[in-house]
């Protein structure tokens, strides 16, 4: 469990009934995207209470009365899925920033503007953001507020989501030492390893950072593996 002192008041009010629990934001934040996380890891005690200030607590009738069951880690999830959860204005200005620069850290990786086959630098998906007055809820997944901020910044920047295929040859000397840096930074499609030692695959890579990894592949290979773009995927 969580200190007392770093956790906000997660309530649900159901049926005239009011419940609280007391919970960390960003755990709570992970809940709500669907990730497995353990409740006790997430609450800062357990109980559920019908005014977490004051220390009241839920009646058991009220429980079975709106969830159904009275077991703690069912009825806490309930709470942080369906109901709010308050923050401080300080955590609040803090999670919509971390969430605001992994959208614009995705968007810039992952997207090209299909004019010049370039990707985006972040900077300026940031300014169209403001332009475009793209809000961040801190609760939603990453994928859901890229969906919101494309749709919202297409009037604005032209962008097109691509992958480049390659076909990537390592030299013998250089193979055995590249290949879990290669597959961690792509998406492996087939590999194989040749009679004379050396290593080559086709993966997959996100067509923003077509610049950073060819840096990659020649510092694993000081220059001497070879990498051919086979096609785009869209």
């Amino acid at each position: 469990m969580i200190p007392l002192d770093k956790a906000v008041v997660a309530r649900l009010e159901s049926f005239g009934e009011r419940f609280e629990i007391f919970v960390d934001p960003n755990q709570a934040a992970l809940v709500r995207q669907g990730q497995k996380v353990d409740i006790e890891d997430v609450v800062a005690a357990l109980n559920v209470f019908s005014n977490a200030s004051r220390g009241t607590r839920a009646s058991d009738e009220s429980l079975e009365k709106v969830f159904h069951t009275t077991a703690f880690d069912a009825v806490a999830r309930r709470i942080i899925e369906k109901g709010e959860i308050h923050l401080t204005a300080e955590q609040r200005k803090h999670m919509i920033e971390e969430k605001r620069r992994q959208v614009i850290t995705f968007i810039s990786r992952n997207a090209v503007n299909p004019q010049t086959g370039h990707p985006h630098p972040p900077q300026r998906i940031e300014m169209a953001m403001e332009e475009a007055r793209v809000n961040i809820d801190p609760f939603k997944h990453l994928d859901e507020l890229v969906k919101e901020t494309v749709k919202a910044l297409r009037p604005l920047l032209p962008i097109r989501f691509e992958e480049l295929r390659l076909a990537i040859r390592i030299p013998a000397d250089f193979a055995a030492k590249a290949y879990g840096d290669i597959a961690a930074g792509s998406t492996m499609e087939k590999d194989e390893w040749q009679k004379d030692g050396s290593w080559v695959c086709v993966v997959r890579i996100p067509a923003g950072i077509q610049g950073e990894f060819y840096d990659l592949i020649n510092k694993l290979s000081k220059g001497e593996g070879q990498v051919k773009i086979l096609n785009q995927v869209y």
